[in-house]
């Protein structure tokens, strides 16, 4: 074997970086699937439904396999449009903008908003995507405030304080995911929309694990907790509940305006491809014809809640806390080794010391596969 083409000081400190995940229980492998789907965010079983197969071979047959451009080139077509259009009318707001990854969106819409002197308030328990946007931001001048998750209270001192001593015409943002992705909680968007009309703050909602799956319509949170149209900027992914792959951010004209000229990740991207498009309109369009689906995977959420004896939440996202990082890895074997496909969930990830099963349902379950989990789980944990 020819040696490695890595420096050697680079070689020495990867393996030192691996011996110390080991050693803390966090090593990561990429595993292949496992048994019944009981982990992925596909809340209504659409990833894998024909209807979305056929719009994405129809827009390819139609369009091509890809754009070969970013949009501000070449990369647009009349799907990309019909797609934001459908979007924007869905969550009731005047403009869309398709992003490739709910990643690249946030990590792109901070600092293209941000400049010195604006500040931008973020929940404690925000994903990753938001955390390195606010890094981002960070980069180019703003300050960066992260207050305790969901409290409100503490939001209205931090923004009073700084409104107190910010410099004229400095702008404040407040940005918090809407379902939050590893503990199923949910924000209070009425609470954000009056604490930030009050400090003219801009609100950002990251609506990744909402879409589709909350609210009458499905369109998320907002409509969920009747505020829909009202939230200036929504954040929302294609490849969780809608069954697709890409992402996309809801504003006004001017939002989007100023987005398609500011924001790197967009400007310097190739567009997504018209099958990946084509599939996307089929789930918005199936999403909102099949309430069915949602009501499905959120009963599935709360009947295995009860059985574990925890508290009702509005998503489909039941996290399962452990504790410790090694304990978490062994009960998702043994869950795995029964059929469910069960992942352990550990820092960074999750805060220090609350490394978790997280369980997601779906439309595709029965409630034999949820009964049958729960049992599992109840035995494994050695609960009653």
């Amino acid at each position: 074997m020819a040696d490695s083409p890595i420096p050697a000081p680079w070689l020495d400190r990867l393996r030192r970086s691996a011996e110390r995940r080991r050693a803390l229980g966090r090593d990561r492998a990429i595993h292949p699937p496992v048994g019944l789907d009981v982990c992925s965010n596909d809340y209504l079983g659409l990833r894998r439904d024909p209807r979305l197969a056929e719009a994405a071979a129809a827009a390819a047959r139609a369009h091509g396999a890809g754009t070969g451009a970013a949009r501000l080139l070449r990369g647009t077509t009349p799907l990309h449009e019909a797609l934001e259009a459908e979007l924007a009318t869905w969550k009731g707001a005047g403009a869309c903008l398709l992003f490739n990854t709910g990643y690249q969106a946030n990590a792109t819409l901070l600092p293209a908003l941000l400049g010195p002197g604006d500040a931008v308030f973020s929940d404690a328990l925000n994903h990753a995507s938001l955390v390195d946007g606010c890094r981002l931001a960070r980069a180019g001048g703003a300050a960066v405030q992260v207050y305790r998750h969901l409290d409100l209270a503490e939001l209205a001192r931090r923004l009073e304080a700084w409104r107190a001593e910010a410099a004229p015409g400095a702008l404040a943002l407040v940005a918090t995911d809407a379902v939050f992705s590893m503990d199923g909680d949910a924000a209070d968007l009425p609470g954000l929309l009056d604490l930030c009309g009050r400090f003219e703050a801009l609100l950002l909602v990251d609506e990744a694990h909402a879409t589709g799956l909350l609210g009458p319509s499905g369109a998320g949170l907002a409509e969920h907790q009747g505020v829909p149209g009202q939230v200036p900027l929504v954040m929302g992914t294609l490849g969780k509940a809608l069954g697709a792959f890409g992402a996309f951010v809801c504003a006004g004209p001017e939002l989007r305006e100023h987005l398609v000229n500011t924001a790197r990740g967009f400007i310097f991207s190739t567009a997504l491809p018209p099958p990946v498009i084509g599939a996307a309109l089929e789930g918005v369009r199936i999403a909102r014809a099949e309430p069915w689906r949602r009501a499905r995977a959120l009963g599935h959420a709360q009947r295995l809640r009860e059985a574990l004896g925890q508290p009702g939440a509005p998503s489909a996202i039941v996290p399962v806390p452990v504790g410790a990082d090694a304990e978490a890895v062994r009960l998702a074997r043994i869950l795995q080794a029964r059929g469910f496909d069960v992942r352990a969930v550990r820092p960074p990830t999750v805060p220090e010391g609350s490394a978790r099963l997280r369980i997601t349902t779906g439309a595709h379950l029965e409630e034999g596969d949820v009964a049958s989990l729960a049992a599992a789980l109840r035995e494994i944990l050695r609960l009653g």
